[in-house]
């Protein structure tokens, strides 16, 4: 018989707390101009993520923007076999991305780092957003431009096993906490809250 997924339940508070913890890192190394969240797991950690970082550094006015990319989940018109192996676009920045994203320090935030093919998407496609953009610019200006704009990753949860895709040497790169390859649960996928708190004390308790 395979030996059964271990789970662990992880909740509101605790998403909070690993913010709170590595959010002075993040304003130190990379100080972003704007956060991206990956949708649905990206949002309350981006949300959580931009108080700490108006508390804690110049950018009173730090926005959230949010895409939506689905790895594992049903998505009307993909087929059996896409679902798993391939990332799908569902919600992007629209018409203007590239303009929104050029000469800004943008943070991608999700909840987790699995496989990191949905990270590696993400930050490949933003980047051709960035190079459309450009072509709007003077040959002369593209470098400097495209110099200042920078992309860094952030998850509240990094798995420590092989991973399916790889991100560009140098990318700034942020983990709350590294775990093993558990099966993890988040507290917006619960219609317990209740019972999902007791389970996560349980996880960390063994009682």
């Amino acid at each position: 018989m395979a030996e059964q997924v271990k789970h662990w339940h992880v909740t509101y508070n605790d998403i909070h707390n690993l913010i709170h913890s590595v959010t002075p890192n993040i304003a130190a190394q990379f100080n972003p101009d704007l956060l991206i969240a990956i949708g649905g797991g990206g949002f309350f950690p981006a949300r959580v993520m931009r108080t700490f970082l108006r508390e804690q550094t110049e950018k009173k006015a730090l926005q959230i923007q949010a895409i939506g990319l689905s790895l594992y989940e049903p998505v009307d018109g993909a087929s059996e076999e896409q679902i798993g192996n391939e990332v799908i676009r569902t919600q992007w920045l629209g018409p203007d991305a590239g303009k929104m994203l050029l000469g800004k320090r943008n943070l991608i935030v999700d909840e987790v780092d699995d496989t990191r093919k949905t990270l590696s998407y993400a930050l490949s496609e933003l980047k051709k957003d960035v190079e459309q953009e450009l072509l709007s610019y003077p040959e002369s200006e593209r470098d400097a431009l495209r110099a200042a704009t920078k992309f860094g990753i952030f998850v509240v949860h990094n798995k420590l096993k092989a991973k399916l895709a790889e991100l560009p040497e140098g990318t700034p790169y942020f983990a709350g906490e590294e775990v093993g390859d558990l099966w993890l649960d988040y507290p917006w996928e619960s219609t317990n809250i209740e019972e999902h708190d007791r389970l996560a004390e349980v996880d960390k308790t063994g009682q």
